[in-house]
């Protein structure tokens, strides 16, 4: 027998209301132990974190003051430069298997030359995010110059992700290419409410290197960090084979994967 019209509505609202109030807090919403289909051993993803620009503006202590606020062995995964074929699947790849989420800093330009990869990255619960149109160092550009170059890489990647542009971007990262920031280029970001990425540590993949040299190198300065925001580049072919064997040794290290999301 069907509930009347006006029980039903309230037995609703009681459900709605206690899912609400047993919900985690936003920055602990902790998926750690959720099964990964096909790998029950994964890595997986230990909690969500929050960022906005009114209480982070600019993060990771390369290049800024401060950096997210990660407790020791927290890593947060991040991507420069793609999409591009041959290398962003294949990273991709790594991460379905484990279960695990990063962040993806997207030029422009790649994002129009692979959609697909783009929206796979957006589809697969990833955070999507910006690294202007075509990667020019922006601190060697006119100010008016360099705006019109970060403006045009959100509308490029907004327009691939979501269809359209609405002027700002949909998800408020950026990150500077060569981290070639400028005073002004951070105060109009910061009065935009967009959150500046720099990192805690990189993997050097924009140097020749071996995908055992590189996980050697990576691993030992996560080691020596405790964790933080690490750089890689999901361009990169040296990278792209390293990071199975990558995700298994962080693990076995006792590390923790860290998804950011703007808040």
């Amino acid at each position: 027998m069907r509930p009347p019209a006006v029980l039903s509505a309230v037995l609703s609202a009681v459900i709605l209301a206690l899912a609400v109030s047993t919900a985690p807090a936003q920055g602990e919403a902790v998926i750690e132990g959720a099964p990964c289909p096909g790998n029950p051993d994964a890595l997986g993803t230990a909690r969500i974190l929050p960022v906005d620009a009114a209480t982070t503006p600019r993060v990771g202590r390369k290049h800024f003051p401060d950096t997210l606020a990660l407790a020791p062995k927290e890593v947060v995964l991040t991507f420069d430069d793609g999409p591009l074929s041959g290398t962003t699947a294949r990273v991709l790849d790594a991460l379905k298997r484990e279960c695990v989420r990063a962040s993806f800093f997207l030029l422009g330009r790649n994002a129009t030359a692979h959609p697909e990869l783009a929206r796979r990255e957006l589809a697969e619960g990833h955070t999507v995010a910006h690294h202007t149109f075509s990667h020019p160092l922006l601190d060697r550009m006119p100010t008016a110059a360099a705006a019109a170059e970060i403006n045009r890489g959100f509308a490029a990647v907004d327009t691939v992700l979501y269809g359209r542009a609405d002027g700002g971007p949909r998800t408020p990262f950026f990150r500077f290419p060569g981290f070639a920031s400028s005073p002004a280029l951070l105060d109009q970001l910061q009065r935009r409410g967009i959150v500046v990425f720099g990192a805690d540590l990189w993997a050097s993949d924009w140097n020749p290197m071996s995908p055992n040299q590189e996980l050697d190198l990576v691993l030992g300065r996560i080691e020596a960090n405790q964790g933080g925001i690490v750089l890689f580049h999901d361009t990169k072919q040296a990278t792209a084979a390293m990071l199975p064997a990558f995700l298994r040794a962080v693990k076995s290290r006792g590390y923790r994967i860290v998804h950011v999301v703007p808040r």
